[in-house]
């Protein structure tokens, strides 16, 4: 009955094949239109997964509680010493708080007032007590540059530290440590360069931590969802602000920008760098197989027409469906371009046959129909039932595409069944010549028949040792895996996961009140895999009074000493030159000439290399003369005088508090953030956060896709129940497709590709082909055509084949890890499925069965 409708709209469509055509462009132009006006992008990657899983929802609660940490750019800078990290990172939050257009808030961790005057209170105590004794010997040198904060004032100190190795009264060892700096920072400056002498380093008599030498600005830009980059002009407006400030190496600064909105940003661009160079190879390698199926143009423009129309339609469909698309649903033009030409070149690789076989044209089209009618809408069905299995599940931006790739496929086989024979009977293809078979492989045909038991036991065998493998198959749940590592916020991101505390793989645990999250804090802490935790108590200082007591000692003397801040006026440069001659001078008089060499050509330069000089050996001096003055005035810290911003970063305003934990060891490793997890999950079971995010999101999607396979599995068998009737033929459809998964699976293990967010899509792809090319062969098998491999339809399932492979295998070329491995991990599904249908299922086939057996 099927075979007979299918050949009566068949001949309907062709004898109207202009009103057929009018009502095909027709709709796709309504549906067109529909989708260009209606169909949008959202690209917010936070609602790929369903918000009511208990995870997301302590994920949504927390961040409901401290919005200040959700969606951030991090303006990550590096200085060569500390002042000039504080200098730049400043200057770029003052600037970005002057847009509050494009920022919500801006603000930098750990600076203000508060750290200025009371930071030195988290130190060890013995670290303080070196620092202070280091402050008080250095007070002369202070005593001088805090009247004199200027390149004067500065070789004015030397010259005088050299007065005394000339009497005597101390060795150039003792000095040749501001003498060394002052010398790097003016021979730099006569070769065109700034090299900032390090304040900190000779006024506390210690190197810098790394983490000195680093300054966060910590912005929440205003995104736009609507745009593939979302904040793309917060983020060029940065760059400007740095490019405007100098703020380069040059001037011994560098900035980089990273955090979460920037990678999804730069993931998107990724992603699209290079997509229509990748589209045009992609195009020229699909028309060019085509022509090899199809053998004219007459046939391939016609196929081309259907898909473009199909594909309209359905971006009309899911404009009326869903109305947005996300990252992940986007990629349904794929899997219906995939899917839908392989329904065209059946259809036109069949007509082909009939065209050798019946002169007349119409009678050809309406036999096949007739013909392919039946498989067609079977692997239609199935296929549409194997991507609608995606629709119940959490993950959304999958659950999206396999509702619109669902729909498409009805769009598709009903293009192809009405849309295809009217374009081919206007465009008139020439009649065939010969068997559009592949008369080649009539041996293999008969070798796979007369070997059929040796062709299974291998099959048998590889099915076996993918079993064994899939123990090995690994879910990459880390993002951060997928992107382009060499771009600036990928690498920066790399770069502070080498250290715990910027780790961003951490986790937050919301407590009831502040004392909960202490409490909570101090069990955490004693955890072996977590390297830190942070809790608002936590910034109330341990040891204060004897801490206090050293730095009260050393303001006695020291504080004096500074409150003569600035009483000289400021040098001109011909006094920095006279100062820098005397400094040389006195070199040479103390037997080094060697130091004076610099001095020497600095006081015969021009104006602009003096200032530059200057510049380099006072910049951040007066900042780290107030810096000294703040710490000898710390005062007790308590959580009641805790400033309110920093208290507002761990408490909300219901009282509840977050505890912050970050991790100890690699973060690289996924093991190691698992461990991690694990570790505080036992402890605070509520815990959220980065960390617990990935590895819940994956977990959600892996069982997603599990899910989904079985009801694709299940619906899949039952509607070939319905369709084939008989066990057999069933068995004969579904078991080649399991070969192929198991093929596919245990290959991925053999060249060390794991499935990830990405590539997963490649499976539903991998179900709707291989249903799909099953199903012709089994459908033909029953009808009694032998010679499968020999057949129009092996004809047409390998350039099917090979057409998916030209659309997707050019993926594998992209700069974005993800994509590439998506192009992988395709041509891996689709190599796997035409080996099982072209060799395996044969095998599986055996004889034509005779009418009795049918």
């Amino acid at each position: 009955m099927i075979d007979r409708i299918v050949e009566r709209l068949v001949g309907a469509c062709i004898r109207h094949a202009l009103i057929v055509l009018f009502l095909a462009l027709a709709a796709a132009g309504a549906l067109g239109w529909t989708a260009a006006t209606r169909l949008g992008m959202d690209t917010d990657v936070a609602k790929l997964i369903a918000a009511d899983l208990p995870w997301r929802e302590r994920e949504l609660t927390f961040d409901r509680l401290f919005p200040q940490e959700v969606d951030l750019l991090a303006v990550v800078v590096d200085g060569q010493a500390p002042d000039l990290a504080d200098h730049a990172a400043t200057a770029i939050a003052e600037r970005l708080r002057t847009r509050t257009d494009l920022f919500k808030t801006v603000r930098m961790p750990g600076s203000g007032p508060f750290f200025e005057r009371n930071g030195i209170l988290f130190l060890p105590t013995e670290e303080i007590r070196a620092l202070t004794d280091r402050l008080i010997e250095a007070q002369p040198l202070i005593g001088v540059l805090a009247a004199d904060p200027s390149a004067r004032g500065l070789f004015g100190v030397l010259d005088r530290m050299l007065e005394g190795v000339e009497r005597k009264q101390a060795t150039m060892a003792q000095i040749a440590a501001p003498l060394d700096a002052v010398g790097a920072a003016v021979g730099a400056a006569l070769q065109g360069r700034t090299e900032p002498v390090a304040w900190s380093t000779l006024l506390t008599g210690r190197d810098p931590a790394p983490e000195e030498l680093r300054r966060f600005v910590l912005a929440q830009p205003i995104l736009d969802f609507d745009e593939l980059e979302a904040a793309a002009k917060p983020t060029g407006f940065i760059r400007d602000t740095v490019r405007q400030l100098g703020l380069t190496p040059d001037h011994g600064v560098r900035v980089r920008i990273t955090g979460s909105v920037a990678l999804n940003d730069e993931e998107f661009a990724t992603v699209s760098e290079g997509a229509g160079e990748s589209l045009a190879l992609s195009a020229v390698l699909v028309l060019v197989i085509l022509f090899l199926a199809v053998r004219s143009p007459r046939l391939i423009v016609p196929i081309m027409v259907t898909l473009v129309v199909g594909l309209v339609c359905t971006a009309g469909f899911a404009a009326l469906a869903v109305g947005t698309l996300n990252p992940i649903s986007v990629a349904f033009a794929v899997m219906f371009i995939g899917i839908a030409v392989d329904f065209g070149i059946q259809v036109c690789v069949r007509y082909r046959e009939q065209r050798f076989n019946i002169s007349e044209p119409d009678a050809a089209m309406r036999a096949t129909g007739r013909e392919v009618g039946r498989p067609l809408l079977l692997a239609a069905a199935t296929t549409a039932a194997g991507f609608l299995a995606f629709v119940p599940t959490a993950y959304v931006g999958v659950s999206q595409l396999g509702l619109i790739a669902g729909a498409g496929m009805v769009i598709a086989v009903l293009l192809n069944l009405t849309l295809l024979p009217a374009l081919l009977t206007l465009f008139h293809p020439s009649p065939e010549r010969e068997h559009v078979g592949i008369a080649a492989a009539r041996p293999l045909d008969r070798a796979l028949l007369r070997h059929r038991r040796a062709v299974l036991a291998v099959a048998g065998l590889a099915a076996l040792g993918s079993v064994a493998l899939l123990t090995q198959l690994r879910f990459d749940f880390n993002p951060l895996n997928l992107q382009n590592p060499h771009t600036e916020a990928m690498s920066t991101m790399r770069d502070l996961m080498d250290s715990p505390r910027t780790s961003p793989f951490s986790i937050e645990v919301v407590t009831p009140n502040v004392k909960a999250a202490a409490e909570l804090a101090d069990r955490l802490s004693t955890l072996p895999e977590v390297g830190e935790v942070i809790s608002v108590s936590g910034f109330v200082p341990e040891d204060q009074p004897a801490k206090l007591a050293l730095l009260a000692d050393a303001a006695q003397f020291i504080g004096p000493t500074l409150a003569l801040a600035g009483t000289e006026p400021p040098p001109t440069t011909d006094d920095i030159r006279k100062a820098a001659a005397e400094v040389a001078a006195r070199l040479v008089r103390v037997g080094a000439p060697e130091r004076a060499e610099a001095l020497q050509r600095l006081a015969k330069s021009d104006d602009a290399t003096v200032q530059r000089a200057a510049t380099a050996m006072t910049t951040g001096l007066k900042a780290r003369l107030d810096g000294i003055a703040a710490i000898l005035d710390a005062q007790p810290v308590t959580l009641d005088s805790l400033p309110p911003d920093l208290v507002r970063d761990y408490v909300a305003p219901d009282g509840r508090a977050r505890v912050t934990v970050f991790p100890k060891g690699d973060s690289h490793d996924n093991a190691t953030i698992v461990r991690f997890v694990d570790a505080v999950r036992a402890v605070a079971p509520q815990a959220t956060g980065v960390a617990v995010t990935i590895q819940e999101s994956g977990d959600t999607i892996s069982a997603a896709f599990l899910r989904a396979a079985v009801l694709a599995l299940v619906a899949v068998t039952v509607l070939l129940a319905l369709a084939l009737r008989r066990v057999r033929d069933v068995v004969l459809v579904v078991a080649p497709l399991v070969l192929a998964l198991l093929l596919t699976m245990g290959l991925c293990v053999l060249v060390g590709l794991s499935l990830n967010y990405a590539n997963i899509i490649a499976l539903p792809l991998l179900l709707g082909i291989g249903v799909a090319f099953n199903i012709y062969f089994v459908v033909n098998w029953r009808a009694g055509h032998g010679e499968p491999l020999a057949s129009p339809t092996a004809r047409a399932v390998l350039f099917s084949a090979l057409t998916t492979a030209a659309a997707f295998g050019t993926l594998a070329l992209s700069h974005h890890p993800g994509t590439a491995s998506m192009g992988l991990l395709l041509c891996i599904a689709l190599g796997c499925t035409l080996l099982t249908a072209v060799f395996v299922l044969p095998a599986l086939l055996g004889p034509v069965p005779t009418k009795q057996e049918g």
